[in-house]
């Protein structure tokens, strides 16, 4: 049986590579690392071809593969290992051209990245007898939570041969089961590296949106383990990022056991798939990541619906290259959400099952446009919360409602609107609605996918921007959600600002917030306050009180004594400012908004009044 060496052969001699092929038929007692045959032959390779040369052996001692590399490289032949941090049943003897047995950056990087029970470095001493250094999982962990790697050496062959490497692996898997990152579910937690591109816009902007890659990361529920930023005027076309700094990826992949690059920017998927196929991680952009987010928090049938069709949209072109089972790693951290189950469609399976969501999402449409209408009868105004995500627009409807809404210092912690009953100041009341945060880089291919959900926006009467004053990018993220409200043809609807974390801001010891938020405030009418204190609600109630008693105008009625439905719905509504029963029929003074005049018309007994 032939058996195949790995690795550059060009110029080999064809004895030396029968030599190589000799190599598999070595074999290694379970328990000891090495044998004194084995090394010889492999220091004696090593100085007739003046190249590196690597040997991987089972538990069982049998040989695995040999490779042969440059002066200074090896390649390294593709060796399954676990899903878990576990080692992977495989150990790494190799050579140094030099002699040198000191483990190299890119030996410790191929220790981490595959997780061999030992790496081993031999050479000889000055005397000519082999020795060797070792490197292994200490067991233990570093400050980034990732595994620490021991390195002993250099070592005497008989100390070499001394290494029990049985119960050394069982010492080390031991540990490190005992220390794998777990989720809520108890599965083990991905790792991502994040990496953004810089391509003309402010340093501290691309840092700062790094920044925000990080939480949406951590709230999709991985760990990050390492982040880089490069400077380019415009993406590479085959890979994004440039094909150094893909390099540099794959090794800080290695060192740190990363499953996943996540990029800060939507990519082709013709650089997508460029990308895992060179770093052989699971590559995710900034529009997967979100809507992984968005199939964690979707609880409505009409949620779950927008977020299947998003994710189906975002699938189909990048069909190309994963064949017809898909076989792709997942779609988001965990592969979760109610569209990834479809991922073993074809191209036209997909198409159908868009077209199927598309029709329910309309029937769910056509449901809620009979609740507007029946909403819209009602006369009740409809106040909506827009604003950046997690500026706490879920603790203030919260506050201002005594509803139970899902608060959580996460991005994205609500997604499905949530509409409920507000009495204001004077007596009025209207509807509060919280719907989908915002955030910056929103792709517009979202937009028109939660198109049902941001409805509320449109049918609103106001506004309520919340702002988290705390953060310093506050104004960017006034500008990010003001351009999804113009797609959405809503950005001239009446807006009052409200600067949310106040107490934040006084606690921090500024001692006069007001100042703190002299920058933002300007020309925008606006009021301070701290949803989870309470801390300017009472201001807030009456802003929103005096904005519809502006739009409400003083009719004086004279309702004959049939009309008691119409002056009823005017006591409901507390639109009745003064109301005398007289022997023609009820004389009422009563402010109303445009909708109501037109009910109360035939009945006005004098011309309009503003107010």
């Amino acid at each position: 049986m032939k058996h195949e060496v790995y690795g550059d052969l060009t110029n080999v001699k064809g004895y030396l590579v029968k030599e190589l092929e000799a190599i598999y038929e070595e074999i290694v007692p379970r328990e000891q690392l090495t044998t004194p045959e084995l090394d010889e032959k492999l220091l004696d390779l090593t100085d007739a071809l003046g190249r590196e040369i690597a040997v991987y052996l089972s538990r069982q001692g049998r040989v695995l593969a040999v490779s042969v590399g440059d002066n200074a490289t090896v390649d390294l032949p593709e060796v399954k290992s676990r899903k878990t941090l576990r080692l992977s049943g495989v150990r790494c003897l190799h050579t140094h051209p030099s002699g040198d047995t000191e483990l190299s950056g890119p030996d410790l990087s191929s220790l981490r990245r595959l997780r061999f029970d030992v790496m081993a470095a031999l050479g000889r001493d000055d005397d000519g007898s082999v020795c060797g250094t070792i490197g292994f999982f200490s067991g233990t962990k570093r400050s980034d939570g990732t595994p620490e790697l021991s390195v002993v050496g250099s070592l005497h062959e008989a100390q070499l041969l001394k290494i029990h490497v049985g119960a050394l692996t069982a010492s080390i898997n031991k540990h490190l089961a005992a220390g794998e990152r777990t989720n809520a579910t108890g599965k083990v937690r991905e790792t991502a590296i994040l990496a953004g591109l810089e391509t003309g816009c402010r340093t501290t902007a691309a840092e700062d949106s790094l920044a925000e890659l990080r939480r949406l990361v951590d709230t999709a529920g991985a760990d990050v383990v390492g982040t880089c930023l490069q400077r380019k005027e415009k993406p590479d076309a085959a890979f994004f990022l440039g094909r150094g700094k893909v390099h540099e990826i794959a090794m800080a992949a290695q060192e740190t056991d990363a499953t996943m690059l996540v990029l800060d920017d939507e990519i082709t998927p013709s650089q997508q798939r460029n990308l895992e196929s060179e770093l052989g991680l699971k590559v995710l952009d900034r529009t997967a990541l979100i809507l992984d987010i968005f199939a964690q928090r979707a609880r409505t049938r009409e949620g779950k619906l927008q977020v299947e069709l998003a994710q189906l949209r975002y699938l189909l072109p990048r069909l190309g290259g994963l064949g017809f089972v898909l076989s792709r790693l997942g779609g988001g951290i965990g592969a979760r959400g109610p569209g990834e189950s479809k991922l073993e469609l074809d191209r036209r399976r997909i198409r159908t099952r868009i077209h199927i969501v598309e029709e329910q999402i309309r029937d769910v449409q056509k449901n809620r446009t009979l609740h507007q209408r029946r909403r819209r009868n009602s006369t009740l105004p409809l106040v909506a919360l827009v604003g950046y995500t997690n500026a706490g627009k879920s603790t203030l409807l919260n506050r201002l409602t005594g509803a139970e809404a899902f608060a959580e210092d996460k991005l994205f912690a609500t997604l499905d609107p949530l509409t409920r009953h507000l009495t204001l100041t004077d007596g009025q009341e209207c509807l509060l609605t919280d719907t989908v945060g915002f955030i910056q880089k929103l792709p517009h291919t979202l937009v028109p996918a939660f198109q049902a959900t941001l409805e509320e926006v449109q049918e609103a009467d106001l506004l309520l921007h919340v702002v988290d004053g705390t953060s310093p990018q506050a104004e960017q993220q006034i500008s990010a959600v003001i351009d999804v409200l113009r797609d959405i043809g809503t950005e001239t609807k009446p807006t009052l600002y409200v600067f949310n974390k106040v107490d934040q801001i006084e606690e921090a010891g500024s001692g006069a917030g007001d100042h703190a938020f002299a920058a933002l405030l300007r020309d925008r009418e606006s009021v301070l306050v701290s949803a989870l204190s309470g801390q300017g609600i009472e201001a807030l109630l009456e802003k929103i009180a005096a904005f519809f008693r502006r739009q409400r105008r003083t009719m004086e009625l004279l309702l004959p004594f049939s009309a008691g439905a119409l002056l009823s719905r005017l006591h409901t509504l507390h639109a009745v400012q003064k109301e005398e029963y007289t022997g023609e029929g009820i004389r009422v003074t009563a402010r109303v908004d445009d909708e109501l005049a037109k009910q109360c018309e035939p009945f006005a007994c004098q011309p309009e009044q503003n107010p």
